[in-house]
């Protein structure tokens, strides 16, 4: 017995007649009445009342007809399901993130794509670069906001934006406006992060320093730029963060431009490069657009 089948008795259970059922189904009605018999014989049970002028469901017929029905209802919800998914309308999208992505384009990004497609879940996981590259490549995330790349032959990366470096230093530290020279400030411990993994962020800021002399001998390490900053406003030392971060106020911290800093970074959306899945596609896509709209 086949679902052809099922819905050949359907028919037949709601018209309670040959002749109508086949005109409804565009067949015959022979051939109607020996797809009936088979489907008896298959199930072992008589499922119609044949009289002389009318026809009748069985006991067995109206238990196969509920179930039938049912059966039939919820592929139809399956295949609605499945094409709604296969189209980019519902399913899961698993984002892991940098932290400091948060303070930038991301939420932008985020509530872009809710709006779009409401119906997909998005799970969302802070992790560090070599979290990200792990987790893409054991594909338990499907996409990554990285800083500033994830570099791997397996994972396609697409820069959204590029922005300056700042110093996080004390309120009470600098006084003067203006940039602010790193080798001026003389040997103040840097605040970095992470220090493991490497190579991380924290190899960005090293090198940024010594590109303007800066002394970053004295060195504090921490797992984020959340701690990291926890740690500027308590006096610990400074810290270089992107400039998205120092839109965001915190007491006890301050952020000054860096005199002569040329070095930059970014926030790029990375993939499997053998991903196909819809979901992926449009948030690259509206990343893509959000980003162009910033810069």
């Amino acid at each position: 017995m086949n679902l052809k089948q099922i819905e050949y008795f359907i028919a037949l259970a709601e018209e309670l007649h040959f002749g109508r059922a086949a005109e409804r189904l565009g067949m015959a009605q022979p051939p109607l009445s020996r797809q009936i018999q088979q489907i008896e014989a298959d199930l072992g049970a008589q499922l119609i009342n044949r009289g002389r002028n009318a026809i009748s469901l069985t006991q067995a017929g109206e238990r196969f007809y509920e179930r039938g029905s049912a059966l039939l209802a919820e592929l139809g919800d399956i295949r609605l399901e499945i094409r709604r998914i296969g189209q980019g309308a519902e399913g899961r999208l698993r984002i892991g993130f940098v932290g400091s992505a948060t303070y930038g384009m991301l939420p932008t990004i985020l509530k872009s794509f809710r709006a779009s497609w409401p119906e997909v879940n998005l799970s969302l996981v802070p992790m560090n670069n070599a979290q990200l590259q792990r987790s893409l490549i054991r594909r338990d995330i499907d996409i990554a906001i990285a800083r500033p790349a994830l570099n791997d032959s397996e994972i396609v990366t697409r820069k959204l934006i590029d922005e300056p470096l700042v110093l996080a230093a004390p309120d009470a530290l600098i006084t003067t406006p203006g940039p602010v020279s790193l080798p001026d400030l003389g040997q103040p411990s840097y605040i970095l992060y992470p220090e493991y993994p490497r190579p991380s962020f924290a190899d960005v800021v090293i090198a940024a320093c010594e590109s303007v002399g800066a002394d970053t001998s004295r060195r504090v390490f921490t797992m984020d730029f959340q701690t990291a900053i926890a740690l500027v406003s308590v006096g610990e030392g400074v810290a270089l963060v992107p400039a998205s971060v120092g839109t965001a106020q915190r007491n006890g911290v301050r952020y000054h431009e860096i005199a002569g800093l040329t070095i930059r970074t970014g926030i790029s959306v990375n993939h499997r490069i053998d991903e196909q899945g819809i979901h992926v596609h449009n948030f690259v896509t509206l990343a893509q657009k959000v980003s162009r709209k910033v810069v």
